[in-house]
């Protein structure tokens, strides 16, 4: 009688083994458990962690609930503007309903990944090439928003859109590279000239100020000097100022130098006893008759040379009769 009971009671333990080790089930901690009994939905989803099913009755399903990492096919497609371009994403997006993510759609993920394909598709035909290259994080928000609203009914929920790539024909790029290098050229230009209108407005200011104290002139005429001789070489370069070009220029209208080209000496001596006075005014000059043009002006006589003229007129004695003693004159009353 004792063996039989206890034969019963070691195969009511073995049946409850058996059965305990056919419906004992494990959740994880990052899924949930929908558990399905003879096709129909519990209401309770199975929370991480030991649970018990019914075995040969219930059936139960485990659903991931972390962020879904889904790389988006490259879409070709041409743009508002007429260019045609390839650009692939990447979506991320978590089941937040895991009984909506299994009878609602058949399969979640393939469901979400042809979404986002013909949404990318979408948001290329509407966009300009432009807003595709700067503007990404506008197309980012619509295209989310283009995946969250049919999802959201499938008990997915769509986290994030990234738009990663956008490829350009190589002649868009070089078109593209030209109006860059044109641009980049253009702002170079201004900005050199911006400099240059800065730098006339600060001459002109040294310039007023070095007009006031002309010491500043000179100050900074030795300064050029030093930076020139700092340098290594054997030619120094030495500014030289207008101002002294002008002072030289003033300085040489007066009296004749001494190598200046002399008149010849007059050879009569009615001439050369002429008072100073009268040769050093020099007459008025006759009317020339209409016609003929006027004689190149002689030099003028410096002072120097009249003295030196008047001295040597005092040294000549006259001259009487210069026509000869040898010729007698005719007697008067002669026919001849």
């Amino acid at each position: 009688m004792i063996e039989e009971l206890l034969v019963a009671v070691a195969g009511a333990a073995a049946a409850t083994a058996v059965y305990a080790g056919a419906a004992a089930r494990v959740v994880k901690q990052y899924e949930r458990g929908v558990v399905f009994r003879f096709g129909r939905l519990r209401d309770d989803v199975r929370a991480p962690g030991f649970t018990m099913i019914v075995p040969g009755v219930d059936r139960l399903h485990k659903v991931n609930m972390q962020i879904v990492t889904m790389p988006v096919p490259a879409q070709e497609g041409i743009t508002r503007d007429n260019v045609t371009v390839r650009v692939d994403a990447v979506v991320y997006f978590k089941v937040v309903d895991a009984a909506e993510a299994l009878i609602r759609v058949e399969d979640y993920k393939f469901a979400v990944s042809q979404m986002a394909q013909t949404s990318l598709r979408s948001i290329i035909g509407k966009s300009d090439l432009d807003d595709l290259l700067s503007n990404r994080e506008k197309l980012n928000q619509g295209l989310e928003l283009m995946l969250d609203s049919p999802a959201i009914g499938w008990g997915v929920q769509i986290d994030r859109v990234e738009i990663k790539d956008v490829s350009l024909p190589e002649t868009m790029k070089r078109s593209m590279a030209r109006q860059a290098e044109a641009d980049r050229e253009r702002r170079a230009r201004v900005i050199n000239a911006d400099a240059e209108l800065q730098a006339s407005k600060k001459l002109a200011e040294a310039a007023a100020v070095m007009s006031d104290q002309p010491a500043a002139l000179q100050l900074r005429l030795l300064q050029t000097v030093v930076a020139v001789a700092a340098e290594k070489n054997s030619t120094l370069v030495l500014p030289f100022p207008v101002e002294l070009l002008r002072f030289l220029e003033r300085s040489t209208v007066g009296p004749q130098p001494a190598g200046s080209e002399v008149p010849a000496e007059p050879s009569s001596a009615a001439a050369v006893e002429a008072p100073p006075t009268a040769v050093s005014e020099a007459p008025a000059a006759p009317a020339m008759p209409p016609g003929t043009s006027p004689a190149t002006p002689k030099p003028p006589v410096s002072d120097a040379y009249l003295k030196g003229a008047a001295h040597a007129a005092e040294g000549v004695e006259p001259v009487g009769d210069l026509t000869g003693a040898s010729v007698d004159p005719a007697p008067p009353g002669d026919g001849s």
